[in-house]
């Protein structure tokens, strides 16, 4: 298995270090070139999404970015990422790749001081959740699954090869969210 982890800015580096401690080949997308060789899954991490989707345009990665993810390419977007995948984002602003039918609130949970760790349930299991500055999502469309919610508010979401989920499992020592993406990478490999 070999994970791309887009590394324009943001937590990339925290993502492929677990990845490595879990067996898991990862390599750092910072350039067209970074997407010749085969990979099967994606993370987009999270950090600044204004500034990932711009440096995604300049850099030209979003076009066969999309196209990736648009054809099945399995992908994990973390806090950031979740903005980057969804289809609509409450404050009106474009959305970036728009593959994912859910609306996400930015900065959901305030600024950074507002920043939490908790509890949660995620797909029958609970697991520790660390929160910067999460989003979370407002509205969800036909075939999107609820995986985790906090206080009421949807904070992890799937629908078909694509998982978004607010928080940041690179930053505990829980791999429930990594090991849920490695299974859906390998039942994509599978068919």
């Amino acid at each position: 298995m070999r994970i791309g982890v887009l590394a324009v800015q943001g937590a990339f580096a925290e993502h492929i270090n677990v990845l490595k401690k879990l067996g898991v080949e990862a390599f750092e997308i910072r350039n067209t070139g970074d997407l010749s060789a085969p990979f099967d899954g994606l993370i987009l991490p999270g950090g600044e999404s204004t500034v990932m989707k711009k440096l995604l345009h300049d850099l030209g990665l979003f076009e066969p970015l999309k196209e990736k993810i648009g054809s099945g390419l399995p992908v994990l977007g973390t806090c950031a990422g979740m903005i980057l995948l969804a289809k609509n984002i409450d404050s009106g602003e474009d959305p970036c790749f728009g593959t994912m039918d859910i609306t996400v609130k930015r900065n959901a949970y305030g600024r950074q001081l507002g920043s939490f760790v908790c509890t949660a349930r995620f797909a029958d299991k609970d697991i520790t959740m660390r929160f910067i500055r999460a989003p979370y999502v407002t509205e969800v469309g036909s075939g999107v699954e609820i995986l985790a919610e906090h206080d009421n508010k949807i904070v992890a979401v799937r629908q078909n090869e694509q998982l978004a989920i607010a928080f940041h499992p690179e930053l505990t020592d829980d791999h429930t969210v990594y090991k849920l993406f490695f299974r859906m990478i390998e039942n994509r490999a599978a068919k």
